[in-house]
């Protein structure tokens, strides 16, 4: 299968343009301006660095910068950024299903290995895999071509009590939360029921098949889900 071709040559792109490109779409989703303040803070670097990084993709056409606003990134910076979340997820789901790491070890893993790999080790992983759709966490992984399929989940802090559905993916990076979600079965698939939620931002109480959980607001944030209908 022959991959679109980038608008950009690919020898153009550095890796650390591509780590800063995905972080980008992962901070607006892919559309909304993100602060250059933010993407010092999610990579841990300074904001001079940010900022010099920024400028160099903005002269090669991969965002749009403007001074009190942020960046977006370009049609051809969300493409490059599609393909490196893509393998990065792709490698996750690697680390966790064939050399058996925990969900809550693999981001930074994945981190340094998706440097070394290229298209056809890329696309072994995804055959031996059977072409997985998500990553570990329930993240959609986009196409070969860089599409991000839709998702219409929401967050459990949002869903109203006496509601049912099924998480579909957690939305957080800490260890010590992903260790304790999958401790209490807090996984992407596992089918819940809303039995009550606190007023003012207080803990919710879920059901899961025959066990109770109470968890607090924050963690309820990270965790996105489908609704059944009523």
């Amino acid at each position: 299968m022959q991959a679109q071709a980038l608008p950009l040559p690919d020898d153009k792109i550095s890796e650390t343009m591509r780590d800063y490109l995905g972080e980008i779409y992962r901070l607006g989703q892919g559309e909304a301006w993100v602060s250059t303040t933010a993407l010092a803070d999610r990579l841990d670097v300074s904001g001079p660095a940010s900022v010099r990084m920024v400028r160099r993709m903005h002269k090669a056409g991969l965002v749009d910068h403007l001074p009190y606003k942020g960046i977006q990134l370009t049609p051809v910076g969300k493409k490059v950024a599609l393909l490196n979340i893509r393998r990065h997820r792709l490698v996750e789901r690697f680390l966790v299903d064939v050399l058996k790491f925990g969900w809550d070890e693999v981001h930074q893993e994945a981190d340094h290995m998706q440097k070394g790999i290229n298209q056809i080790i890329e696309d072994r992983i995804d055959q031996l895999m059977d072409y997985p759709t998500t990553c570990p966490h329930g993240d959609p992984i986009p196409t070969r071509d860089g599409v991000m399929p839709e998702f219409n989940d929401i967050p459990l802090n949002v869903v109203a009590p006496g509601n049912t559905g099924k998480i579909t993916r957690v939305k957080t990076r800490e260890s010590k939360k992903l260790q304790y979600l999958a401790q209490i079965g807090l996984v992407p698939g596992v089918p819940f029921a809303l039995v009550n939620r606190a007023p003012f931002n207080g803990p919710l109480r879920l059901k899961i098949d025959r066990d109770e959980q109470i968890i607090g607001s924050e963690l309820a944030a990270a965790l996105w889900v489908v609704c059944l209908p009523d």
